[in-house]
């Protein structure tokens, strides 16, 4: 009887547990379809998940000054002593912050970067609401569940800005999943709010500046790193003048060939989006810049296409060297820079503003 029990309680366990999503070999749940994303739950932090991060750039305007800026969180987890220890001080995660302001106007790139293990009040994201902080700074979602609040503070600039978004989240992949390299796992949970209307303030030096413009928020979410084969990646996010966005990355292999799984969405006006997979777009780099720090030399400036859109852009940095030396995560170099946007769509001009992010140029992708 107690056989014939234990077998009955098996065939009721045997669905659950087949049904239990794949882990990492550390414990963390790998990015697998499907995903139903859900707001504003999503925004805050899945510690399920061993890697996350929360990423805004944007483009400001003062009174007679123009700055592009760069606000990103990470969060790593660390399972090894996430079940050693339930001190208040135990390190289950570590957060990182990086900042990126470019002065447009004075043609110059500042940025800061700084990291501490989430523990007491210092730093943390939080999985029940969105706020993730590095004392003094912090992202967050209003009680409105709607307008998102950045507070960056660096020794020589600080962010205070004010977020509405202007359009629905935008999910990217398929059944709420970014694939980037073949294998189950292989892939995040993605997805975008591609134009967001900003105000507030930057403080440059002693001068404190009333601002205004258009952002762009990025958060994923996975527990995997790219392969040994892939050397990094080059993406670009643009806001058409026409109300469109368009966000394209391609993965770049090491013996130098781009992942077929590299692709791109295409937000239309009415917050509509389009999945273009590899062969739907194409990148041309137009020149080049070599890094009087790191002796890096990246891409700089690009064509993008779209045929089927009949959509050509031409993509100019404001400025060449905003790259980013992030001494917090062991000196990991990568370029994250605005750009201008010009060009013809169906045979008319059309301009917007970009935001270029450019990895694995002086060795292996950071994630």
């Amino acid at each position: 009887m107690r056989r014939w029990l234990a077998f009955i309680l098996l065939l009721v366990a045997l669905p659950s547990l087949a049904a239990a999503p794949p882990h990492n070999a550390d414990g963390f749940r790998l990015a697998v379809p499907p995903y139903r994303f859900e707001f504003p739950r999503d925004h805050a932090s899945h510690p399920s998940y061993q890697i996350e991060w929360w990423y805004y750039t944007g483009h400001l305007e003062a009174e007679d000054r123009r700055f592009g800026f760069e606000m990103t969180f990470f969060r790593i987890g660390l399972p090894r002593l996430r079940a050693e220890s339930r001190s208040a001080w135990a390190a289950r995660d570590l957060i990182f912050l990086h900042l990126g302001l470019t002065d447009e106007s004075g043609r110059r790139f500042l940025s800061h970067d700084v990291a501490h293990r989430a523990s007491l009040s210092i730093a943390g994201a939080d999985s029940t609401r969105y706020r993730v902080w590095l004392e003094p700074s912090e992202a967050r979602l209003d009680g409105d569940g709607s307008t998102h609040r950045l507070k960056g503070v660096a020794p020589e600039f600080a962010l205070d800005l004010t977020l509405e978004p202007l359009k629905p989240p935008v999910i990217h992949g398929r059944d709420g999943v970014s694939q980037k390299t073949e294998g189950a796992g292989n892939a995040s949970h993605y997805y975008s709010l591609s134009r967001l209307g900003v105000r507030g303030s930057v403080r440059l030096g002693e001068d404190t500046l009333a601002v205004k413009g258009l952002a762009w928020m990025d958060h994923e979410f996975a527990s995997n790193r790219l392969a040994a084969t892939h050397q990094g990646w080059d993406w670009f996010s643009i806001q058409l003048e026409d109300g469109r966005e368009l966000m394209l990355y391609q993965l770049r292999r090491a013996d130098g060939a781009i992942e077929p799984l590299s692709h791109g969405t295409l937000i239309e006006r009415d917050g509509l989006s389009r999945a273009l997979p590899r062969e739907a777009f194409r990148i041309e780099a137009t020149g080049s810049w070599t890094s009087p720090r790191t002796s890096a030399r990246y891409p700089m400036g690009w064509v993008i296409t779209v045929p089927s859109e009949a959509l050509r852009l031409t993509l100019t940095p404001t400025v060449e060297d905003q790259e980013l030396v992030a001494r917090s995560m062991g000196g990991i170099v990568y370029w994250e820079g605005s750009v201008r946007v010009r060009g013809t769509s169906r045979g008319a001009r059309i301009e917007g503003l970009g935001y270029t992010e450019l990895t694995g140029y002086t060795g292996r992708a950071p994630y």
